[in-house]
């Protein structure tokens, strides 16, 4: 037998493997966390355009979880481009393996009542356990701490640059190096008609 249990608490977990533990069966339990954490969230964040991550921090931030589509478009325009970079994120995360599948997306739109036929958003919203480890993953990624590891930058030029006459890498003193020929005319075979006779 196996069971997987996806976004349920702890304590039913446990209570799921006793009753089964109860039955003599075997069993093997796999549990998978699809809450946001602090680095998941710094990731998520981190893999947003910019108009995208000011949509989520304001939701966060300004709204403190909730807040009007109207508020949202007068700061970054048109909310298509940032929706669509927000919905995008959560599968790209599965596939990265930056979170498990069945993580749900962490701003999610209000509909108007009045008007179900008619989809326009109202507002954005975001769950109440959540805002806090968003607050923490914004507040990371401002001083810093949530930032990817920069690699190390070449090395400084040496100063010396290599001649056009040296042989290739890996030919040798008696090989036979392709060299630019002039033509019989004595001109380099180029386009110009103002090369240098030899």
């Amino acid at each position: 037998m196996k069971i997987t249990i996806e976004g349920a608490d702890k304590n039913f977990a446990e209570k799921l493997v006793a009753l089964a533990a109860a039955h003599n069966t075997e069993l093997t339990v796999a549990t998978v966390d699809t809450n946001w954490t602090v680095e998941r969230a710094t990731r998520y964040l981190r893999s947003l355009t910019a108009g995208a991550r000011r949509f989520a921090e304001m939701v966060v931030v300004d709204g403190d979880g909730y807040l009007d589509a109207d508020q949202l478009r007068a700061a970054v325009g048109k909310l298509n481009g940032p929706t669509v970079a927000l919905s995008r994120a959560i599968p790209r995360g599965v596939r990265e393996g930056w979170w498990p599948e069945g993580t749900k997306a962490p701003i999610n739109p209000v509909y108007d009542p009045d008007n179900p036929s008619w989809h326009k958003n109202i507002a954005y919203e975001m769950a109440s356990e959540n805002v806090t480890v968003f607050r923490s993953a914004i507040a990371a990624l401002a001083t810093g701490q949530g930032a990817p590891v920069v690699p190390e930058p070449p090395a400084p030029w040496s100063g010396e640059a290599p001649s056009a006459f040296d042989l290739p890498p890996g030919w040798g003193a008696g090989d036979d190096v392709p060299r630019a020929m002039l033509e019989e005319s004595g001109t380099d075979s180029g386009s110009d008609n103002n090369s240098e006779q030899a």
